[in-house]
């Protein structure tokens, strides 16, 4: 994936072709997943919310490598079936084009022409599966390719594995699916989350580091981790979690683990599943 955001850097590239110099880390071969698969099967998908449209990344038109692109004044209505790919590591924690970090782990894509933000459904038409995710950032700037998805949205599509996927893609209206969602919780209200007991690991101000953190310990000790978000005086906190632990032997043994991994002031709460 070729982004908006750094085409200052790809141009440097392209005149610097003759040097010796090593190429751009944005290079789009360099991309690449962690060194080994991470469980994102508690990232949950986007949750549509009305947003007013990002300073960043929505002038239209721009161009890209000599091509001249437009974005939608709405995304009302917009559905289309394409190629999806993914990107990881080479932009994970850099600025997305509306200004944002980007976040490998998190349910979020670029488009070409989606004003940004916007909310979209993907379904995988090889094996149905389907995502939502929040675009914030400008691309594919492939042809035939009409989304670039996070590692966390190709991960739960089931498309790591063949880097590309043919998808549909469907802009979603919040206030309407807001709407809708009150309806099917009046209708069916949601009992009350069970308790699991967790080992909280850490907690950062540095969202990267956390999940960092979350994926080391995942290998580590073959047991899911997760990150949760809390809001603290100095802004918000990264908490990084390890469970559900079932029983009290497996706590204990848990805690010995992170003890010797380097991990102190671990402590055991308990946290909805």
């Amino acid at each position: 994936m070729i982004r908006y955001g750094v085409l200052v850097t790809l141009i440097a590239v392209v005149l610097a072709g003759c040097s010796s110099k090593p190429k751009s880390r944005y290079s789009v071969e360099h991309d690449y997943g962690p060194k080994s698969p991470v469980d994102v099967s508690h990232v949950k998908d986007a949750v549509p919310r009305v947003e007013s449209k990002s300073r960043g990344g929505n002038k239209s038109p721009y161009r890209v490598l000599g091509k001249t692109y437009h974005i939608m004044p709405s995304s009302l209505g917009y559905k289309e079936r394409g190629g999806a790919s993914w990107y990881g590591k080479k932009f994970h924690g850099h600025l997305t084009s509306n200004g944002e970090r980007y976040d490998m782990y998190a349910m979020s894509a670029a488009h070409k022409s989606l004003p940004l933000p916007t909310f979209v459904k993907v379904t995988n038409l090889a094996n149905g599966r389907q995502v939502i995710v929040r675009v914030n950032d400008r691309g594919p700037f492939h042809p035939g390719r009409i989304i670039d998805l996070s590692y966390a949205a190709a991960s739960k599509l089931g498309m790591l594995a063949q880097g590309t996927a043919q998808v549909e893609v469907e802009a979603i209206d919040p206030a309407r699916w807001q709407s809708s969602q009150q309806v099917l919780t009046a209708e069916h209200p949601t009992p009350a989350p069970t308790l699991g007991r967790f080992v909280q690991a850490g907690a950062f101000s540095n969202e990267v580091n956390a999940r960092a953190l979350a994926a080391r310990l995942e290998q580590q000790l073959a047991l899911p981790g997760k990150v949760v978000s809390t809001q603290a005086a100095q802004g918000l906190l990264y908490r990084v979690y390890v469970g559900p632990l079932k029983s009290d032997p497996l706590i204990e043994q848990t805690l010995k683990r992170l003890a010797t991994l380097g991990v102190t002031g671990a402590r055991l709460v308990d946290l909805p599943q």
